[in-house]
C-alpha cells in the first residue's frame, strides 16, 4: 500500500459514467463502422493518466445493462474500475456519418440515491488514500450528487494525507474549496461564470485566482482556450506557453490538462514541471477527435517546448 502523501497512483471520482455508442463512415468504399465506449469525465480524465504510465483506479457508480458494458469497457483502457452499485449508466448515441455527431438518442444522467452515494464515497476514501492523489471530477448537471459530498471528500482527503486535485465548477467548486483543494483546474470562463472574476481581462482573472486560493485552493491553474494558460503555484504567479496546434476538435483539453497534472505529481515532479506537461498534454488534444486522448511518447517529448515564465515580466 502507498502511504498517503507517497504518490506513485492516482484515484479519480466520477460521479456519472456513459455508455457512447457512435455510428462513423470512412470515404469511398470504407464500410460503416459503430463504435463503443465508455465516457464522462472522469473517465477521460482516468484514460489519459494510465496512458501517462501512471496506475489509476476510477470510482464510479455503476448500474444496469449499460453499467455491465462499462464493467467491461473501462478496463480494456487501462483503467481499474471500482464500481458503487447505481442507477442505470447513461447512454448517448450519436450519428456522424454527415459530418460533426448528431445525437440519435440520449439518457440523461441519473441522481445518486442515499445508497449509491454513501458506497461511492468509502470507494473515493479507501482509492484516495492509497493512490495519495485523488481527482476530483463534476457532476455534470445539477441532482446527481449533493455538492456537501465534495466538501466531505475534500477535508477527509487531506486530513488524512492525501493530495487533492480538483477541476469542478459551480456548487460543486464551492463545496470543494471549503473542504480544501490542493490543486484546483477550471477554464477561464468558468472563473467568471461562478462570479470568482468580475471579467475575462488579464487583472480581473488575476483577481480571480486570489480569491480561489482564500477560499481554499493552494494552487490554481486557469486554461483560457487558445490564450496562455495562467497558475498560481502556491509561491509563483506563472503564464505557461504550449507549442500551438491547429485544433480538429477543442473539447476535452481541459480533461487532458488535469489529467497530466495528477500524473505529473504521481510522478514526483514539481507543480511547475507538471504543468508543462499538462499543458502539452490540452494542446495536442485538441489535434484529436477523441477526448482525453494523447501519446505519452509525444507529450513528454514537447514538454521542453513549454515556455513558463513569471506573469510579472
Amino acid at each position: 500500500m502507498t502511504e498517503p502523501g507517497s504518490a506513485s497512483q492516482v484515484a479519480v471520482m466520477s460521479p456519472w459514467l456513459q455508455l457512447r455508442i457512435s455510428i462513423v463512415t470512412g470515404t469511398g468504399t470504407e464500410p460503416l463502422e459503430i463504435h463503443v465506449h465508455a465516457g464522462g469525465q472522469g473517465f477521460w480524465v482516468a484514460r489519459l493518466v494510465s496512458r501517462l504510465g501512471v496506475p489509476v483506479t476510477l470510482c464510479a457508480p455503476v448500474g444496469g445493462e449499460s453499467g455491465d458494458a462499462l464493467r467491461g469497457l473501462v478496463p480494456a483502457e487501462g483503467v481499474t474500475l471500482a464500481g458503487a452499485d447505481g442507477p442505470p449508466n447513461a447512454v448517448w448515441i450519436s450519428d456522424g456519418r454527415g459530418g460533426e455527431p448528431a445525437t440519435i438518442a440520449e439518457t440523461e444522467v441519473p441522481g445518486l440515491g442515499r445508497h449509491a452515494v454513501d458506497e461511492l464515497v468509502g470507494l473515493a476514501l479507501a482509492a484516495g488514500l492509497d493512490c495519495g492523489i485523488c481527482v476530483l471530477t463534476g457532476a455534470l448537471r445539477e441532482g446527481v450528487l449533493d455538492p456537501e459530498v465534495y466538501r466531505r471528500l475534500a477535508r477527509d482527503l487531506r486530513r488524512n494525507g492525501a493530495r487533492v486535485v480538483a477541476d469542478l465548477s459551480g456548487a460543486d467548486l464551492a463545496a470543494a474549496l471549503e473542504g480544501g483543494v490542493d490543486v484546483l483546474k477550471l477554464s477561464d470562463e468558468e472563473l467568471v461564470g461562478d462570479g470568482y472574476a468580475s471579467g475575462d481581462g488579464l487583472p480581473e482573472l488575476v483577481e480571480g485566482i486570489d480569491r480561489l486560493r482564500r477560499a481554499g485552493a493552494e494552487a490554481v491553474v486557469l486554461s483560457r482556450a487558445d490564450q496562455p494558460t495562467i497558475a498560481h503555484t502556491g509561491d509563483r504567479l506563472i503564464v505557461i506557453e504550449p507549442p500551438s496546434f491547429e485544433p480538429v476538435n477543442p473539447h476535452g483539453a481541459g480533461d487532458s490538462m488535469t489529467a497530466a497534472l495528477a500524473a505529473g505529481m504521481a510522478h514526483g515532479v514539481e507543480l511547475s514541471e507538471a504543468l508543462r506537461l499538462a499543458a502539452v498534454a490540452g494542446a495536442l488534444n485538441v489535434t484529436r477527435l477523441g477526448l482525453g486522448t494523447g501519446d505519452r511518447d509525444a507529450i513528454e517529448r514537447l514538454r521542453d517546448k513549454v515556455k513558463i515564465s513569471d506573469l510579472e515580466a
